[in-house]
């Protein structure tokens, strides 16, 4: 080396010295940041995986903040339902209590009846308080909004859940496809054991065990009596027996109190002569009833009689179809226009990560049924109050029905928090888990790695010094040349 304006071993000891000086301040970065992505040029391809993993985490973290939010939701109208039944289980213990009327005083029975008032009272109070948060739960608030509806066809629409489409409404079609029926036996007039006159032929003493839902009766007739005699008779015990009869010029029908195939109408003739057939004619002692076949937005409906309900990831509703439109072929429409309480458990904004659903209103005026009443007819003054003693089986029947109906909707939410929210809950626990490990591997230092890289660097950078020193005193050697 005989050139002392460029010094090209000196320049290369630079170069690295700056390639070594560089790798010992990134591996210190890194070790006290404890990441290993600080900037885009670090890894440009592992910041934006890095990125969109943490804003799937951050996502995840809000569904499951969300998720834990909506059962703290759940629980508190689920407590104010449990207080519900209660009350409930209370108002029919005094029904049947005041039923006692032949060992109660007068006083005693409108004891019962303003106790009876109290506790109406305080059902409408927890349906109108029941609030999380300032939002109320049990008022009908978070029920769903429904248009269209003709209280001539469909009497009641309870819907608990709708998939409803953002700024637009969820049409609902109701298709009966087959007629619900009564259960029905007939005697025709003329025929074995009634004369053409509609009374029992001479000699025709019978004794008839009439058999329906509610429980049997037998009664005793003797020839002579007329067939109208005979339905006021049996029609007189329906509450006892769940049959009533008909009488009519043609003969004597024995009818079911109510549709469905729950409901049966039995007729044994212990003594005595009957010709029994069924509405086709056919000669036998049984008939049940038939439950109308329902179709909801073209799927088959689950049919108890004239109530008719579905449960699909869409639509979750229960429909009392008019004794009118149950048992004829014919459709009607309704809309759910919104409504219900939307709870966002997943991490993405769209109807895949939202669940809904519907709380009815629980007050008095909404427990009950449409056929036999609501809860708040019980009250003093009212049609179904305790103070006569005719109302006591019907008061009984709509104190049932609320209390089917308030465990049902208990269950529901239930069945909601456990089987939609805690699932998903721990579906996005083990993904939160999972993610923020894959977030981990490409952004956070791994620490044994790089304390390697740091010693090396380090090593580097000190004999890196060392030959640049060097470097820069070979030109010095040209002085010998100059001696």
């Amino acid at each position: 080396m005989s050139r002392i304006n460029t010094n090209v071993p000196a320049l290369t000891a630079i170069h690295n010295l700056t390639a070594n000086t560089k790798s010992v301040n990134r591996s210190l970065e890194r070790l006290s940041s404890g990441l290993r992505i600080n900037r885009g040029s670090d890894d440009p391809a592992g910041l934006i995986a890095s990125e969109s993993l943490r804003s799937e985490i951050r996502g995840i973290n809000a569904a499951i903040a969300n998720s834990e939010r909506a059962i703290n939701v759940v629980s508190t109208a689920d407590a104010a339902l449990a207080e519900v039944s209660k009350l409930l289980l209370d108002i029919k213990g005094l029904i049947v209590q005041t039923a006692n009327d032949g060992a109660l005083s007068q006083d005693e029975i409108e004891a019962n009846q303003q106790q009876i008032d109290a506790l109406l009272t305080s059902i409408d109070r927890i349906a109108n308080s029941t609030q999380f948060n300032g939002k109320k739960l049990l008022n009908g608030n978070l029920g769903y909004h429904i248009e269209g509806q003709d209280e001539t066809n469909l009497a009641r629409l309870q819907v608990f859940g709708a998939r409803v489409p953002d700024s637009a409404s969820l049409p609902v079609d109701v298709a009966v496809t087959q007629s619900a029926l009564v259960a029905q036996l007939n005697i025709d007039v003329g025929g074995t054991g009634v004369d053409a006159g509609g009374l029992l032929s001479a000699g025709n003493n019978i004794t008839l065990e009439v058999q329906g839902l509610l429980g049997t009766e037998v009664y005793n007739f003797a020839s002579g009596t007329s067939i109208q005699s005979i339905a006021s008779a049996i029609t007189n015990n329906a509450s006892l027996t769940g049959v009533s009869a008909v009488a009519s010029a043609g003969g004597l029908a024995f009818i079911s109190s109510g549709f469905g195939s729950r409901q049966f109408v039995s007729v044994d003739v212990i003594s005595g002569t009957f010709d029994l057939h069924d509405e086709t004619g056919t000669a036998r002692e049984r008939d049940i009833g038939q439950d109308a076949q329902v179709f909801i937005n073209g799927q088959q409906a689950s049919v108890d009689g004239l109530r008719a309900s579905l449960r699909s990831a869409g639509l979750d509703v229960v429909i009392d179809l008019t004794e009118s439109f149950g048992t004829a072929i014919g459709s009607d429409t309704f809309s759910v226009t919104g409504g219900g309480a939307n709870f966002q458990i997943g991490p993405d904004v769209n109807s895949n990560g939202r669940i809904s659903m519907g709380i009815e209103s629980i007050s008095s005026t909404h427990l009950g049924t449409s056929e036999d009443g609501f809860l708040f007819a019980l009250g003093t003054g009212r049609d179904t109050q305790v103070l006569n003693s005719v109302n006591h089986p019907r008061a009984q029947e709509i104190v049932d029905a609320a209390i089917i109906q308030v465990s049902r909707m208990s269950g529901r939410l239930g069945a909601f928090q456990a089987n939609q929210v805690e699932t998903n809950l721990n579906s996005l626990r083990v993904a939160l888990e999972n993610v923020t490990a894959s977030e981990s591997a490409i952004r956070d230092t791994d620490y044994s790695v790089e304390v390697s890289n740091l010693t090396r660097a380090q090593i580097l950078l000190q004999s890196t010094t060392q030959i640049l020193g060097i470097a820069n005193s070979i030109p010095q050697n040209v002085l010998s040349l100059l001696g």
